[in-house]
């Protein structure tokens, strides 16, 4: 699963993983031990942050491929380096020779992961739409995030499926849930059918 901050990837990985029955690896968010700090002072932990995040989610694709089958993962690997690292990077957060760093460890440990067989990225139309999902959740730490930061990184989303399919080869499916609830049983339909009608498409049901 890949998309920006609120737009759901939590809701629908576990909602694809049982209905489908592929096994969830969820994004490691409660029990980053770097979170809270990075959102007082991003300019501080930002490239700390990325790399707790590169670590975990390189052990949970080496976790997948001991799984006897299919998985779902709740945000990709290629998210840290393509759009947050170099977002923040932008902004300031973090140095170059950071982000030259943070580009060796990710290169040397991606080297040898499998691919994803597809991304699914969930899309919305507004930021306000992101702004309101991140209240309704609540995660204390995410209380300071503000429309000009999510803006931010849907420019960086809005060439992601370019940049999976150009620089990795994985293909990446767009769902759009800007008027899609998939917590209310119809909009869980039409969410699974759209899923299903993708997995398809790429052999992988």
């Amino acid at each position: 699963m890949a998309g920006n901050i609120g737009v759901g990837k939590t809701t629908a990985a576990k909602l694809i993983s049982q209905h489908f029955g592929f096994e969830l690896f969820d994004e490691p968010v409660i029990d980053n031990r770097f979170l809270r700090d990075y959102y007082s002072d991003m300019q501080r932990w930002s490239f700390t942050l990325q790399l707790e995040f590169l670590i975990r989610r390189v052990e949970h694709y080496e976790l997948i491929r001991t799984v006897p089958k299919s998985s779902i993962q709740d945000r990709t690997l290629y998210e840290d380096p393509e759009i947050f690292a170099k977002y923040l990077h932008g902004l300031g957060n973090m140095n170059n020779r950071e982000l030259d760093l943070y580009f060796e460890y990710f290169d040397r440990l991606n080297r040898d992961l499998r691919h994803p067989d597809l991304i699914l990225m969930l899309t919305v139309d507004y930021i306000e739409t992101l702004l309101k999902r991140i209240r309704i959740r609540g995660r204390e730490e995410e209380a300071g995030i503000d429309a000009a930061f999510l803006a931010g990184l849907n420019a960086y989303y809005s060439t992601f499926p370019q940049v999976c399919q150009k620089k990795y080869g994985i293909p990446l499916h767009t769902i759009s849930v800007e008027h899609c609830d998939i917590r209310s049983p119809e909009g869980k339909k039409t969410f699974l059918q759209e899923v299903e009608d993708a997995l398809k498409e790429h052999g992988l049901v």
